[in-house]
């Protein structure tokens, strides 16, 4: 069959908050986490991957098998899909992977945009604001993998291709579909490899997914106009609807590795009610040790009642992990401990997982085996809920570790229970 778009992400929970968008939206997107699962009959697919901080070689080829796979079962286009705060560093991954889809398309200029203003994040003459103010005055430039430093994105990232990148301003984008498309055309004449739309505003977006459904550029986004442009070209091929599953019964355990002080809030409120374990990276039991640890406090309260394990410190505890293991060598051993510990879990009779962190919830899902998920639409907090058909079916709310009211954790387990 023909589908009309094929989506990498570079997350998982950002694969996640597409697809759930798109399936409130009546298309079906199925969410793959290995690039070998099969593909269900859809209009639209996206693939869950940990391309964000990964080094670049093994970006590209994570998202060069899927994009291998996705043209195999008939994708028209292909889009990459970055956070809407387009996490990266000078040396990251998101100039390579537009590089490489536009030469694999044989089309320049890529079409680029971040932000998400319905969360607060915008982007106005290039520059990224979040939450009001410049990206590198916000919380966001104490990110442990990807601080942001420079909320200039057109400079940013011309760090990372040595392709040429214009901007496409507000200025422009309100005029309408028209001079967008006009001023793009001008940027390829004179050699442009990349124009960067504003954000400004939704105005904006809905332009630019206009442009980029009738231009069949490639696309290197984030979240408003990835789904934007995936409804306008998924509603052109909409096959006959497919019913959402229902969420998996059996015990809660959830897994907090995201740090800072959302996540420490949202912990805090869950303690009030039940168990929490927090794990130190520096115990000189080393990861064995610490895995053992978390797996015999938690045998006897399984099925009891929802229960949290945790690695979320404060920042003078982040600081002294990462003085040790450096701060990508803190993260990984991390992610390694909480894929063994969910493992462990699920063989002792876990059956529903909410985790939070987009870091966490790849390791996570890779260590449970997790080919392909079902996406929920939308609600109430949100999207992150799936359901996985997997030998042992999985209900899962994966969650930004960033993003959510101080009672999310309690209020995703009560959803699950509905």
């Amino acid at each position: 069959m023909q589908r009309a778009l094929g989506i990498v992400a570079d997350d998982f929970t950002g694969a996640l908050m597409v697809a759930g968008y798109l399936e409130g939206a009546g298309i079906h997107c199925p969410v793959l986490f290995s690039s070998d699962a099969e593909i269900p009959p859809s209009a639209v697919v996206i693939a869950g991957t940990r391309a964000r901080t990964v080094p670049v070689a093994d970006a590209l080829g994570e998202v060069g098998r899927f994009a291998d796979a996705f043209s195999r079962a008939g994708c028209k286009r292909l889009a990459y899909k970055a956070c809407a705060t387009f996490d990266s560093t000078e040396d990251g991954n998101i100039g390579p992977v537009a590089d490489y889809l536009a030469d694999r398309a044989g089309v320049r200029p890529v079409l680029m945009s971040a932000g998400f203003p319905r969360f607060g994040t915008t982007v106005h003459q290039g520059y990224m604001f979040y939450r009001g103010r410049l990206v590198s005055e916000s919380i966001k430039r104490f990110d442990p993998l990807t601080p942001m430093s420079d909320p200039d994105l057109v400079r940013f990232l011309g760090r990372q291709t040595p392709h040429r990148i214009a901007l496409l301003n507000h200025g422009v984008l309100r005029n309408g579909t028209e001079d967008a498309v006009a001023a793009i055309e001008a940027f390829a004449v004179d050699g442009v490899g990349h124009v960067f739309l504003d954000t400004t505003d939704d105005g904006d977006v809905e332009v630019a997914a206009e442009v980029a459904a009738a231009m069949s550029r490639v696309v290197v986004a984030s979240d408003p106009l990835i789904i934007d442009y995936a409804i306008r070209l998924g509603r052109a091929e909409q096959l006959a609807p497919v019913p959402w599953p229902r969420h998996v019964d059996g015990p809660t355990a959830v897994l907090a590795g995201s740090v800072g002080p959302v996540m420490l809030a949202q912990l805090a409120a869950f303690s009030a009610h039940y168990p929490v374990l927090t794990l130190n990276l520096l115990d000189p039991a080393g990861e064995d040790g610490l895995i053992s640890q978390a797996l015999d406090w938690a045998s006897g309260r399984i099925g009891a009642a929802p229960l949290a394990i945790s690695t979320s410190v404060g920042p003078d505890e982040v600081t002294a992990v990462q003085a040790a293991f450096g701060a990508v060598g803190a993260a990984r051993r991390a992610e390694r401990i909480f894929g063994a510990i969910a493992r462990g879990l699920r063989d002792r009779g876990v059956r529903r997982f909410v985790v939070a962190g987009g870091e966490t919830s790849g390791a996570v899902v890779n260590a449970l085996d997790i080919a392909s998920v079902r996406a929920l639409p939308e609600g109430a907090l949100g999207t992150g809920f799936c359901v996985s058909p997997g030998p042992v079916p999985l209900s899962l709310y994966l969650k930004p570790g960033k993003l959510g009211a101080d009672d999310i954790l309690l209020r995703a387990i009560e959803d699950m229970n509905r």
